[in-house]
């Protein structure tokens, strides 16, 4: 539990109170068909111990990007299918947040019962960067509600209503999934087991730079890979062809390069990687030499040489922190970097830490068994912005309050 903060214990007894769970149930859509409920899954026993205590749960989250406004394409309504399939109860589904429909729902819930409010970013008080637009909208959620429990790790960097302001207008506690996020990535800042190996992926350098800053003061050994590398390698004056390139970044990592050989951290790149004439082309695929890079080709993951030295790097671990695929991991012919590395994570004598995001949809997708891994984070934005050294408003503000 993170310092000074309340738990839902701290609620009281809860039997008959109307609570307001803010979950992270931002799931991929294919249509209505969710093709992976990772998130879903573990909100659960955060709403099923809230219903357990004779509660009745409000369940407010977002989908996507709606700008605002109402869009049938984001709604959460197959969401809250399946929530209630995954809870084996009926789970009432209001189809506004803050309206007609989400006042009746919630009128008619009775003690245990759960009931999931339309896709809050449907209300532009949501996300707005007004104080006062934002505070309006919150206080209507408040509404609705006795108490607070924010359990969407995913939204905790975010100052928005659902995330921030609710907590400053009703009691408030923290959920069991952000807690235990984060105690794991306290323990990944202070005082890891060594060595603390970091394992870094996707597609831009320029989103892990806080990260990259702040754990080449932490970690023993950083491992880079997906599209990120490539920077790194133009940054050794390499040909990278027509792979994804940040040229404003190439001095950025030319200094990780050398800051990390002064303070004697070991930064593996890889050795070969797995090209390819287009994007997604696997008749093109094959391995070359990561100093040989074809100008008319482009790097879509990290080669079999390279795959089995990051596994090597990997082995004597104590703590790992992973976060992005080595390469386009949803496409067989450029998967087997993320395969390698997800494997030698299973096998981690130690905490193992998978960050969130496409390493962890990475991880389903492959078929690994998520219990072989130490955590599985539901939040890739907010593990990083907290491994920055970031205050987190979401977490500061149930500190506060």
């Amino acid at each position: 539990m993170a310092d000074d903060t309340a738990d839902i214990a701290s609620l009281g007894d809860l039997t008959g109170k109307r609570v307001l769970v803010r979950s992270d149930l931002n799931v991929p859509l294919d249509g209505t068909t969710i093709t992976d409920d990772g998130r879903i899954r573990a909100s659960v026993p955060t709403i099923e111990q809230l219903s357990d205590a004779g509660a009745r749960v409000v369940v407010v989250a977002h989908l996507g990007r709606p700008d605002g406004a109402p869009d049938p394409a984001y709604s959460l309504a197959p969401v809250a299918a399946r929530l209630g399939e995954l809870l084996g109860r009926e789970v009432a589904f209001a189809t506004d947040t803050v309206g007609e429909s989400a006042t009746e729902t919630v009128a008619a819930l009775g003690d245990g019962d759960v009931a999931v409010l339309e896709n809050v970013r449907f209300n532009e008080g949501e996300t707005s960067k007004d104080d006062d637009v934002r505070g309006s909208f919150a206080g209507q959620l408040s509404q609705l509600a006795d108490a607070f429990v924010s359990d969407g790790f995913g939204v905790v960097h975010r100052k928005q209503a659902s995330v921030y302001d609710v907590a400053l207008r009703l009691p408030s506690a923290m959920g069991g999934l952000v807690a235990t996020e984060i105690d794991v990535l306290r323990r990944l800042t202070v005082d890891p087991e060594r060595p603390y190996v970091v394992v870094l992926g996707g597609s831009k350098v320029s989103d892990k730079l806080g990260v990259i800053d702040n754990l080449l003061e932490k970690a023993d050994k950083l491992l880079i890979g997906g599209g990120m590398v490539f920077t790194f390698l133009k940054a050794q004056g390499h040909e990278v062809g027509q792979s994804l390139l940040e040229e404003d970044q190439l001095e950025t990592c030319q200094r990780y390069l050398t800051e990390a050989a002064e303070r004697g951290v070991e930064i593996l790149l890889p050795t070969d990687v797995v090209v390819a004439d287009s994007f997604g082309d696997e008749g093109s695929a094959r391995v070359v030499a990561a100093d040989a890079i074809p100008s008319s080709t482009l790097g879509l993951d990290i080669g079999p040489e390279s795959a089995a030295a990051f596994a090597a790097a990997l082995a004597d671990a104590r703590t790992v922190f992973w976060n992005g695929p080595m390469g386009v991991f949803e496409v067989a012919a450029f998967a087997e970097g993320t395969r390698a590395v997800a494997d030698a994570l299973t096998k981690i004598d130690g905490l193992s830490v998978v960050g969130g995001g496409d390493s962890a949809a990475a991880v389903r997708q492959l078929g690994f068994d998520e219990a072989a891994f130490g955590h599985i984070s539901t939040g890739g934005g907010a593990s990083l912005e907290y491994l920055e050294g970031k205050e987190l408003p979401g977490i500061a503000v149930l500190e506060r309050h």
